[in-house]
């Protein structure tokens, strides 16, 4: 599957996990799953909230495809 870019939302700098996961088609758990893997996607935190940048979401689609290329 390949999405073409779902951090292009006008405006957008940075996505929570609900945001990020829904954009990406990902349950939560899943999302949970590949973070206790290093899989997940570069995250920072902001007082108490996890996010993750626009910037961090493209390399993680990008790191992803290229996982499942070498597949």
């Amino acid at each position: 599957m390949h999405i073409a870019d779902p951090g292009a939302a006008p405006g957008r700098k940075a996505f929570s996990v609900d945001q990020f996961c829904s954009d990406h088609g990902i349950s939560r758990a899943t999302f949970y799953n590949l973070r206790q893997r290093g899989k997940g996607p570069t995250e920072m935190k902001v007082g108490t909230r996890t996010l993750i940048s626009v910037e961090a979401a493209a390399e993680w689609r990008r790191r992803m495809e290229t996982e499942t290329s070498a597949a």
